[in-house]
């Protein structure tokens, strides 16, 4: 068993860790708040936009989306992995990293290569993978703004025939504990048709349909990577929140373990010392 110093510096070092876990939760817990509030408003715009470029493509004839649905054979393929700059939040990129992994595997014998959001999945990927860009640095400033400069990247490498297909992964924010991760085709548009069960709008068009959804598939593709990002970003917090959660009950428990412990070999300390008192008394005597 160890000695009465070792477990007492156990203790103290057990404790502070306890206390950084636990500012660590409090901290993702005050993030997390926001990036709730902010992914959750922007979801009815991005469902809205989708429906309605859904309507507005069932009642089109031919090939109306023009370059941005041209179905090419998947020679070059673009996967953008999007993670975090930060760990410690339990397997939140690891699940991200794999996905794209069985993605590359899926793509065998295909020019695939990683466009990677997020510092972590950069610093994994690029062991094993063909890195073209980071930008690690959007999570400095997230704002519709700069991610749509990064839209208009990707849209750009896919309209000059640079790749084939554009894939986006990254985790998708359901609750604070619960996280899923999400393969999205980003380009080629898939065709959309009409369908039993699709609602039936009739809107009064002004300049003409074609024009209209040439115009909103660019603002369609910026959205789906914002709110991407977005989820990311609110599930980063909320899995850091709950690791940093379960890292401080372990600890907790831990320094308990500890605290029984060093009672435990104090008090056989302490009846050690009775024993040796008895006992040079009762020789005295004798």
């Amino acid at each position: 068993m160890a000695n009465l110093k070792e477990i007492r510096n156990r203790i103290t070092s057990v404790s502070s860790t306890m206390q950084i876990t636990s500012a660590m939760k409090m901290v993702s817990a005050a993030k997390l708040k926001k990036a709730q509030d902010a992914i959750t408003a922007m979801r009815p715009y991005a469902e809205k936009l989708t429906e309605l470029l859904q309507n507005l493509s069932a009642t089109l004839d031919g090939d109306v989306g023009g370059e941005f649905t041209t179905q090419r054979p998947v020679n070059n393929v673009l996967l953008v992995a999007i993670t975090s700059n930060r760990g410690l939040c339990g397997a939140f990129n690891s699940n991200v990293i794999k996905a794209i992994k069985t993605r590359t595997d899926f793509y065998e014998g295909k020019n695939v290569e990683i466009y990677a959001i997020g510092k972590k999945g950069n610093d994994v990927l690029t062991k094993s993978c063909k890195i073209t860009a980071n930008k690690s640095a959007i999570f400095d400033q997230l704002t519709f703004e700069n991610v749509a400069l990064i839209a208009e990247d990707l849209t750009q490498k896919f309209l000059s025939g640079e790749y084939d297909r554009i894939e986006l992964v990254y985790n998708q924010f359901k609750n604070a504990a619960t996280q899923i991760v999400m393969t999205e085709q980003f380009l080629p548009l898939e065709p959309i048709s009409a369908t039993a069960n699709s609602k039936s709008v009739d809107y009064i068009y002004e300049p003409q349909k074609e024009e209209i959804l040439l115009a909103l598939i660019p603002k369609s593709l910026k959205t789906q990577l914002y709110k991407g990002i977005r989820d990311s970003f609110a599930s980063e917090h909320g899995a850091r929140m709950t690791a940093m959660h379960k890292a401080t009950d372990n600890a907790t428990a831990l320094r308990n373990q500890l605290k029984l412990t060093y009672n435990k070999a104090r008090q056989a300390a302490i009846t050690n010392e009775i024993l040796e008192i008895v006992g040079g008394a009762e020789a005295l005597k004798g």
